[in-house]
């Protein structure tokens, strides 16, 4: 399992607007793509406008290959891009341990 964090920073004063846009292009597209497994958006307490979406793929090359080069990838751009003050930054991270 690979976890692909993006640390997204919108313009102030469309919080609500992103919310709204973020959960959609997840569930509507992201969502649909091969090998993804699930996801979670959080959004910054102190920096409201900050937003951590991390997306769970089976493997790397279903985030940087099978999606990123295929048409959702701008369908999804297309639905969140115009909220981005920049461009997001994105890793992947693999799991070391999981308490519980």
């Amino acid at each position: 399992m690979i976890l692909e964090l993006a640390d997204i920073r919108i313009h102030p004063g469309r919080q609500a607007e992103f919310d709204a846009a973020i959960v959609n292009g997840v569930e509507s597209v992201i969502s649909q793509a091969k090998g993804f497994r699930g996801y979670k958006v959080n959004k910054g307490v102190e920096s409201p406008e900050r937003y951590v979406l991390m997306i769970f793929w089976e493997a790397l090359e279903y985030h940087t290959v099978d999606f990123r080069q295929s048409p959702a990838f701008q369908q999804w751009r297309a639905i969140v891009g115009g909220f981005f003050a920049a461009p997001p930054t994105v890793e992947h991270f693999t799991l070391l341990k999981k308490s519980g």
